[in-house]
């Protein structure tokens, strides 16, 4: 095939009669399953009932499910994905150029809808179950507020109420995000607060935090369940979200499967796994029956390095230590991010399947200090003509890096990444940057050993 822009569409859209109708379950294709959820009271794997007080009773299904390689997306949701999807696959020729690099870039935009990033993909499907359980209610943690704004979307579209508890250092450098997420008529609370008690006891034990996703995560559990007709939900890390991201991955290999395209990188960055697992999902499963030979690799903040300086072990999945353990590369329960971290992806922990996928070798990972992420952002969005999410930036960085081998190399690789949003929103962010007042923070060993102390003691 010509690689021309004839041959190859500058930005590749597919029909909305080709967007998915179904969504792909990765670990219903991998030969080793990750290890189930474990009690924290029994030491047993978790089962449905245990997982009912927190999660809508359909999230909880899917959770569970490692069998079903595909599962149904009902009609509400895509009718309410008609809206924003199928979202484009852009050629970044204008990149290239300047990168002077053989290779040949493309990235996945889920930044075409008012929360600005994929996380609508999962914020509407839980909504829409949650209201089909007759639920009125729901809770749920936000850090660069990506899903907390498109949660509160969501539940305005189903009519349900919502309280987001943020993190505090998110909402002090992004306010204008609390007034999107109250403008859909969110309660938008920082974390850790004194609505709470575990943000009591957060507060007296670390006065002046700024918070962590985890803080926050046990800030809306202790709600939720103390609340009627109300339940948790979360935006990453959980199967089940994945499960509602893989929609990335399949309109991604439908569109360049349709060109004739086959990617020999894909990268992807990675906070709690949704955006890294969403993409990735199709292409795995064939990396996984020896179809092939694709080079997957996560990108990571250096100050909150779980792939590339935790440790694979069971954890809870927050700093209160209310949730189920998860196996999980962590860098503990207890870890909170340097206060001066404007790069989102601040979860302390990674997906399980994604973490098993990791140790069993399928994918690499790397972490960048936030100076270099906020360069290479400024750089796409002067050639590329969008402002990248400081999460998303992370994978351009780590796009930039596999372009400039191939530079080296003469090889004209597939690169493909997942720009998930725009960063609209981060604007304090990049005046600190332009600045020079953004200074990078790398935890030292003896930093990390702290939050390691957290990890529950079991064998």
């Amino acid at each position: 095939m010509k690689d021309t822009a004839f041959d190859v569409p500058y930005k590749i859209y597919l029909g909305e009669h080709e967007m998915p109708d179904k969504w792909h379950n990765i670990r219903a294709a991998m030969k080793e399953k990750p290890e189930p959820f474990i009690h924290p009271a029994t030491g047993k794997p978790c089962v449905k009932d245990d997982l009912l007080p927190v999660f809508c009773e359909e999230l909880v299904e899917q959770e569970l499910n490692v069998t079903d390689e595909y599962i149904n997306i009902p009609d509400e949701i895509l009718s309410f994905y008609k809206m924003f999807r199928p979202s484009p696959l852009v050629r970044a020729y204008c990149l290239e150029k300047v990168l002077d690099t053989p290779a040949k870039i493309y990235y996945k935009f889920e930044g075409n809808n008012t929360s600005g990033s994929h996380k609508l993909n999962s914020a509407a499907a839980q909504a829409y179950y949650a209201k089909k359980q007759g639920l009125t209610h729901l809770t749920t943690e936000t850090g660069a507020g990506q899903w907390g704004s498109a949660l509160s979307m969501a539940c305005a579209y189903f009519g349900l109420e919502l309280t987001v508890y943020m993190v505090k250092v998110s909402s002090e450098q992004k306010p204008y995000r609390k007034v999107l997420m109250e403008t859909y008529g969110a309660k938008v609370v920082p974390s850790p607060s004194d609505t709470t008690e575990i943000g009591k006891k957060i507060l007296s034990e670390n006065p002046g935090t700024g918070g962590s996703l985890g803080c926050a995560v046990s800030e809306a559990i202790e709600i939720a369940v103390k609340s009627q007709k109300c339940r948790y939900v979360l935006g990453s890390v959980l199967n089940h979200v994945l499960l509602h991201q893989s929609v990335i991955g399949l309109e991604t290999k439908l569109a360049m499967d349709k060109y004739g395209l086959k990617p020999d990188v894909i990268i992807g960055c990675a906070g709690g796994g949704s955006n890294l697992g969403g993409l990735i999902s199709p292409y795995m499963a064939d990396k996984i029956r020896g179809n092939n030979n694709i080079e997957f690799i996560a990108v990571e903040p250096a100050s909150c390095p779980s792939f590339t300086r935790g440790k694979y072990a069971l954890d809870f999945g927050d700093t209160g230590q209310t949730t189920p353990l998860i196996k999980m590369y962590t860098v503990g329960s207890g870890f909170i991010p340097s206060p001066n971290h404007a790069g989102g992806l601040r979860y302390h922990g990674m997906n399980p399947a994604l973490s098993k996928l990791y140790h069993d070798g399928y994918m690499t990972a790397k972490s960048y200090i936030q100076s270099d992420v906020f360069a290479a952002a400024e750089k796409f969005a002067r050639c590329e003509g969008i402002l990248p999410a400081p999460e998303s930036a992370h994978a351009i960085k780590g796009a930039f890096d596999e372009a400039l081998k191939c530079k080296e190399t003469g090889e004209e690789k597939v690169i493909l990444f997942g720009l998930t949003g725009t960063g609209y929103f981060d604007m304090t962010a990049y005046q600190s940057y332009h600045e020079g007042k953004m200074s990078d923070s790398v935890p030292t060993d003896e930093d990390l050993q702290k939050g390691f102390n957290t990890l529950p003691n079991i064998s």
